[in-house]
C-alpha cells in the first residue's frame, strides 16, 4: 500500500512569518529529499518525502497578501483547501528566491519545459560498482528486511543473543513475530556512565517512525558510579540524585511499548542493548548499514550532516542528546531504505569525509596563526557563493522541471517570456505537462492593467479602512456622567483595546472602541449587546458603512476558514501572566498543541489575550465550553472561535497602526479609478481561483502544492506576500 505524505507546521503568530530563504529551504527539500544535502526545513516537516508524487508551485504574479484578504470571499477554493498559510517577505528577485541562481540549464520553448544539461552533480555509475555499499547490498532498492542484521552478523558484532554465555539474566523484548517490509521502525539510543560493574545505562530514548519521542528517561545505576562521562553523556551526579527509575523499570516499559514485529534502529546498537541487558531479534545498525571498506565505520555525527544535512552532538551542548541521536539513526535508516543503495553510494561519503577533515586541518592552521596574519587572506577571499539552483540537480537525475508563465520567471534564463499567453492557455498547458514533471512552477497573472503599482495604494487603503471598521464597535447610550473606567474595564475583558473615545454628537453619550484583534470586537458584539454596563442597558454595534454590509458573511467565512480549525481565542487574561504560566494553567485541556501570546510590536508587552491551537477540532469545542466564564487568577475569561488566521497578527497590528499613511497622497487621485475596475477585478480573481481549483483537482495524490502571492516591492511601498500550502490527499484536500 502506498504511503501517504503529510505536512506539519505550527504557524501561529511570529512563527508564521517565513523568509525567502525558508521558502527555498522547503522547496529544495521537497524537490530533492535528503539527496544533495537537502535537509528538512526548519519551520515545517514533510513526512515520507520520497513518496511525494511531485511539487507544484503556483505563483500569482505581483499579487500580495493584500489581494487575498481584499478578495477573500472570491478566493473560495484557496481558503477552503489549503491548511497551512504563512506571511512571506517580498523579494527583489522572486524567481531566484524560489529556486536559486547560477543554473546551467539552457532555456527552451515553454511548451517543451526544460532540457537536461550535462553536469557532474552525481558520481559516475562506473565508479559505483566499487563502492562498499553497492558491493554489500547490490544496486537495487529493497525493503527494510534486507537491511536487518542476520544472526551471524549479530554474533560477529557483539549483539546480545539468546542462549549466549555472556547474556545470562538478559531480558528478551519478546518481539518474536516475523518481520515484513512494512514492520514498524523504532530509533533507540542510550547514554552510559562507568560504574564499578562496567557500563551502566543512565538515560534511554526511544522514538517512533515519525520521529516522535516515546521514551526519554533517566535511569539510576545499580552500582556506584566511577565516572559520569558528563562530556559525552550530559549526565551529572545532581541529575541522578532524585531519580527512582531502575533498569528493570525501563526493561518493562520497552517490552510494553514495542510491538511484536518491531525493528530497532540505532548506531552501534549492540552497545545500547548490552547496557540495557536486553535481547531483540531484529535490528538495523546504521554504523554497519552505511558500509565502509576494511571494517571502518562512519560516525553518527558525520552521517547526520552529510546525508540528512543536520547538525547533532554540537560542541555548545553538554553531552549528547539521546533522543536527537535516536532520531538521527532512524532517519538515516529511513533514507537508506527509501532511496536505495545507489542513491546512497552517489553521495560519495568517503570523499565528503576527506573534504571535512581537510577543512578541519585548514581551520586548525588558521587558529594557530599569529594574530594579524590572516588579514591579507581575508581580502583575497572570493565573495560568498550565491544560493545554488537546485533545479540543476533535478535535471541531472533525469527529472525535468516545468516552468510556465507569462513573465517574471526568466530572470535566471530558465524559460522564455511569452506576454501574449493568457491564463487559460497556461492552465491548458499545465494540465497536459504537470503530470510529466516532478517539479513545476506555474505563473498566473491578473494582467498589467490590474497590477500597476499605483493601484496598490488605493487597494491598501480600502483593506485598511474595512479592517478598521471591523475592529471598531460603538456602544451606548450611557448616562451623562457615566464611569469611563467601568466601561473600559468591561470592554477590555474582550481583548486588547487600541483606542477608546466618547462620541458627543449624539443626544446621549456613546463610546467608540477600536480593538487590536478581530476576535475582541466580535466578542464584544456577541457578549455585551443588551448587557448592563456602567449603569446603562446598552446596544453594541459595528459602524454602518457600505463596506460593512457583508461583514456578517465575512465573519462567518473566517470562522469556517480551514486555518482556524481547532483554534480558539481567549481574552481576559492578566497581563502579568507569562507564556509559561499559561501553559501550566491550560495544561488540563485535552490535545492542546500550541499557545500563542500576542504582544505589542513596539513595547514588546504581552496583550491580555491568547490563541490556543488543538490537535482535534472537537477538543477545541470542548475547551471553548470549559473556558467561557472560567476564572483564572481572579479574572473571568471570555473565549470564542478564532477569526484571523495565525499569520495575520503582525500584519493586522501594522495596518492598524499605520493610520493610512501608506500611499495616502495617491489614494484620493486613484480611488475612482480603482472603484471603476474593482467589479472587473473581482470577476478576474474569481476566474483565477477557478483555474487553480481545476489545476489542483488534476494533481495526483501526494503532490505538494504551494500557492504564492509573492508580495510587492515598489516606489509606492512594499506589501508582504502570502503562501498557502498542503499535500493533496485522497479527498482532494490538502493533508496536514
Amino acid at each position: 500500500q502506498e504511503k501517504s505524505c503529510h505536512l506539519s507546521a505550527a504557524l501561529l503568530g511570529e512563527d508564521s512569518e517565513i523568509s525567502q530563504d525558508q521558502l527555498y529551504e522547503l522547496l529544495k527539500y521537497a524537490a530533492l529529499g535528503k539527496c544533495h544535502k537537502a535537509a528538512q526545513p526548519s519551520w515545517c516537516r514533510i513526512y515520507h518525502q520520497s513518496h511525494l508524487a511531485g511539487v507544484v508551485v503556483v505563483v500569482l504574479h505581483e499579487m500580495s497578501q493584500l489581494h487575498f484578504y481584499r478578495f477573500y470571499l472570491q478566493f473560495k477554493h484557496l481558503r477552503k483547501v489549503f491548511q497551512h498559510r504563512f506571511t512571506l517577505a517580498p523579494s527583489a528577485n522572486f524567481p531566484v528566491s524560489l529556486y536559486g541562481e547560477g543554473t546551467n540549464l539552457k532555456p527552451q520553448n515553454t511548451s517543451q519545459g526544460l532540457t537536461s544539461s550535462s553536469g557532474e552533480c552525481i558520481t559516475k555509475s562506473s565508479d559505483l560498482q566499487c563502492d562498499p555499499i553497492i558491493q554489500r547490498y547490490g544496486d537495487k532498492k529493497q525493503g527494510l528486511t534486507s537491511y536487518t542484521l542476520t544472526l551471524e552478523e549479530q554474533k560477529k558484532n557483539d549483539y546480545p543473543i539468546e542462549g549466549s554465555p555472556g547474556c545470562k539474566g538478559y531480558i528478551s523484548t519478546e518481539c518474536d513475530q516475523q518481520r515484513t517490509d512494512s514492520s514498524p521502525l523504532f530509533g533507540l539510543d542510550c547514554e552510559m556512565c562507568l560504574t564499578a560493574k562496567g557500563n551502566e545505562v543512565t538515560r534511554v530514548s526511544l522514538v517512533d517512525a515519525r520521529g516522535q519521542c516515546l521514551l526519554n528517561e533517566l535511569v539510576k545505576p545499580e552500582s556506584t558510579v566511577v565516572n559520569y562521562r558528563t562530556r559525552f553523556s550530559g549526565i551529572t551526579r545532581k541529575m541522578l540524585l532524585p531519580v527512582k527509575t531502575r533498569l528493570s523499570d525501563i526493561q518493562t516499559k520497552l517490552k510494553k511499548m514495542l510491538p511484536h514485529d518491531a525493528v530497532l534502529v540505532g548506531h552501534s546498537l549492540n552497545s545500547d542493548l548490552q547496557a540495557l541487558e536486553m535481547i531483540h531479534p531484529s535490528v538495523i545498525d546504521t554504523s554497519l548499514l552505511f558500509a565502509r571498506s576494511e571494517g571502518r565505520r562512519f560516525k553518527l555525527k558525520f552521517l547526520a550532516k552529510a546525508v540528512l544535512g543536520k547538525e547533532i552532538q554540537c560542541e555548545q551542548k553538554l553531552g549528547h542528546d539521546p533522543t536527537e541521536d535516536a532520531r538521527a539513526a532512524l532517519e538515516l535508516a529511513q533514507f537508506f531504505i527509501e532511496q536505495g543503495p545507489t542513491k546512497v553510494a552517489e553521495l560519495n561519503l568517503e570523499m565528503l569525509l576527506t573534504a571535512e577533515k581537510l577543512a578541519e586541518v585548514s581551520q586548525n592552521k588558521a587558529v594557530l596563526q599569529p594574530q594579524g596574519c590572516g588579514f591579507q587572506e581575508q581580502l583575497n577571499e572570493p565573495p560568498p557563493l550565491s544560493k545554488p539552483c537546485f533545479l540543476d540537480c533535478l535535471q541531472v537525475t533525469g527529472q525535468k522541471p516545468l516552468l510556465l508563465g507569462r513573465q517574471g520567471l526568466d530572470s535566471s534564463g530558465l524559460c522564455q517570456s511569452n506576454p501574449s499567453t493568457s491564463n487559460k492557455q497556461i492552465l491548458q498547458r499545465a494540465l497536459e505537462d504537470v503530470p510529466l514533471s516532478k517539479f513545476s512552477i506555474i505563473q498566473f497573472s491578473l494582467g498589467p492593467e490590474y497590477l500597476a503599482s499605483h493601484l496598490h495604494a488605493g487597494l491598501y487603503e480600502k483593506v485598511r479602512s474595512k479592517l478598521t471598521d471591523m475592529l471598531t464597535i460603538y456602544a451606548g447610550p450611557f448616562e451623562e456622567n457615566f464611569c469611563m473606567k467601568s466601561v473600559k474595564k468591561e470592554f477590555g475583558r474582550c481583548g486588547p483595546i487600541q483606542s477608546l473615545t466618547v462620541v458627543t454628537e449624539t443626544f446621549q453619550p456613546y463610546v467608540c472602541i477600536q480593538y487590536e484583534v478581530l476576535e475582541a470586537a466580535q466578542l464584544a458584539v456577541e457578549s455585551l449587546n443588551g448587557a448592563e454596563v456602567a449603569g446603562s442597558c446598552i446596544k453594541v454595534q459595528r459602524p454602518v458603512t457600505a463596506g460593512m454590509l457583508d461583514c456578517n458573511v465575512l465573519i462567518k467565512e473566517l470562522e469556517l476558514d480551514v486555518e482556524n480549525e481547532g483554534v480558539i481565542y481567549v481574552a481576559g487574561l492578566k497581563k502579568s501572566l507569562t507564556e509559561t504560566d499559561l501553559q501550566e494553567e491550560f495544561s488540563h485541556l485535552k490535545d492542546l498543541e500550541t499557545l500563542f501570546l500576542p504582544k505589542d510590536l513596539q513595547s514588546g508587552k504581552h496583550r491580555n489575550c491568547c490563541f490556543l491551537k488543538f490537535q482535534k477540532t472537537q477538543s477545541a469545542v470542548d475547551a471553548l465550553e470549559a473556558l467561557n466564564g472560567w476564572t483564572m487568577k481572579g479574572s473571568e475569561l471570555r473565549s470564542r472561535n478564532a477569526l484571523a488566521p495565525g499569520h495575520l497578527w503582525r500584519w493586522i497590528w501594522q495596518m492598524n497602526h499605520s493610520n493610512g499613511k501608506q500611499g495616502k497622497h495617491i489614494f484620493y487621485e486613484k480611488m475612482e479609478q480603482l472603484s471603476d475596475s474593482e467589479q472587473d477585478l473581482k470577476k478576474k480573481v474569481k476566474k483565477l481561483d477557478h483555474h487553480i481549483k481545476k489545476l489542483y483537482r488534476s494533481l495526483q495524490n501526494n503532490t505538494l502544492c504551494v500557492v504564492l502571492f509573492p508580495g510587492v516591492n515598489s516606489t509606492h511601498g512594499s506589501q508582504s506576500g502570502l503562501g498557502l500550502m498542503g499535500i493533496k490527499d485522497d479527498e482532494g484536500r490538502s493533508a496536514c
